[in-house]
């Protein structure tokens, strides 16, 4: 008896400059939703190209994924960063990679694309720069590139808007809402106790009511100098108030040295899963001064509102705060941002209310919400054809 031979299932291969502790339960739902609507997907991933990336030590592996080969040169300060993708280039139907001028390996294959060889590629990240000064050059050089995908994925609306405002087509464009795993964290904090929580108040010295916690890498673009002096600022205002800072990163000296002279100082090390749920319990508010990323969805999942500052460099996910309900945006100014901390822990109510905004936004910005519109871009760009 003759059986026709079903054709190979679409192969989407996932590139990422390097695999995060954060972003594996992302790619772990992407690749279930994909399973489900008849799609394979391979994640593959390079190394930490810098010392700050380097020195955070939140690299891991994930089971089925690939290492791919790399190769880094610098000029100047910038990095150009070479990925072999070996097989997996010819075995894909669709590659997604970050939208980065360093990745070397991306020009021969746009290239390709453009003679009609090879995988299709779409891109996902900011959309724009957010996080640094960058020239009117480097702007263009960067939309222009973003141009030559077939499919954009941005972190934000904001990000989506500033690609189309670009020349990219708004129909090929899906806004992903870039997120935590906020369902494990949640699961996580509703289930520590009362016990946990008097021991690592015990441990750290913390007084319920002036407890805040910093967790995110220990690096320049984080403000840490400015994050200690806020934390000295506040204890003068209110006695007993700590900071517990959770993470590691370049600038673990300056962190070290702060809080071997300062009480109001607690480095606690990393936090991952249900250490941070712990932390985020004994806390009554998250301090970030400087760059506002995916801390942002911690401190809805923490129920810890976050009090920032109107910096110019904040990530795209700054868009998902809003002054006054979930979060607080102080001046950049040190005394009047301590004043902002002091003032939102002297109000319990106001508190409150926040913390049920916070709530309700970690149900909004999910893993799960952030892999079903990921996988509804894929299969409309695969249904729209490879061209």
């Amino acid at each position: 008896m003759f059986c026709p031979q079903r054709a190979p299932r679409p192969r989407v291969t996932f590139v990422t400059p390097m695999l995060s502790e954060f972003r594996r339960p992302f790619f772990r739902r992407l690749a279930e939703d994909l399973a489900d609507v008849e799609v394979d997907l391979t994640v593959a991933y390079g190394r930490p190209y810098n010392s700050d990336m380097d020195s955070r030590a939140d690299a891991v592996d994930m089971e089925g994924a690939v290492q791919l080969p790399q190769y880094t040169l610098r000029v100047g300060k910038r990095p150009l960063v070479y990925k072999r993708l070996g097989p997996l280039f010819h075995s894909s139907d669709v590659l997604v990679v970050d939208q980065a001028l360093r990745n070397v390996e991306l020009y021969p294959q746009l290239i390709r694309q453009r003679l009609g060889r090879g995988p299709v590629i779409s891109m996902w990240d900011h959309g724009r720069t957010y996080s640094k000064p960058q020239s009117q050059r480097e702007q263009q050089l960067k939309f222009a590139f973003t141009r030559q995908a077939r499919w954009f994925f941005a972190y934000t609306e904001g990000g989506a808007r500033s690609v189309v405002e670009h020349g990219f087509p708004e129909d090929r464009t899906t806004v992903v809402q870039n997120s935590i795993d906020t369902t494990a964290v949640r699961k996580a904090y509703e289930q520590v106790t009362a016990g946990q929580l008097a021991r690592v108040r015990e441990e750290y010295g913390l007084t319920p009511g002036r407890t805040a916690l910093y967790i995110g890498a220990i690096s320049s673009s984080k403000r840490i100098r400015f994050l200690l002096e806020a934390a000295d600022a506040v204890a003068r205002l209110l006695p007993g108030f700590r900071l517990m800072v959770a993470g590691q990163g370049e600038e673990m000296a300056t962190l070290q040295a702060w809080a071997a002279r300062s009480a109001a100082v607690v480095p606690v090390g990393q936090a991952f899963g249900e250490r941070k749920a712990l932390l985020g319990a004994a806390a009554d508010v998250l301090l970030m001064p400087g760059l506002v990323g995916l801390c942002a969805v911690d401190s809805f999942a923490l129920e810890t509102p976050m009090v920032t500052t109107q910096w110019p460099y904040h990530g795209p996910e700054f868009e998902y705060l809003e002054h006054g309900r979930n979060a607080v945006v102080a001046p950049n100014d040190l005394g009047q941002y301590a004043s902002c901390v002091a003032e939102l822990l002297g109000s319990p109510e106001r508190l409150d209310a926040m913390r049920r905004e916070c709530r309700e936004d970690a149900r909004r910005y999910t893993v799960e919400e952030m892999s079903r519109r990921f996988t509804d871009g894929l299969v409309r760009l695969l249904a729209n054809g490879k061209r």
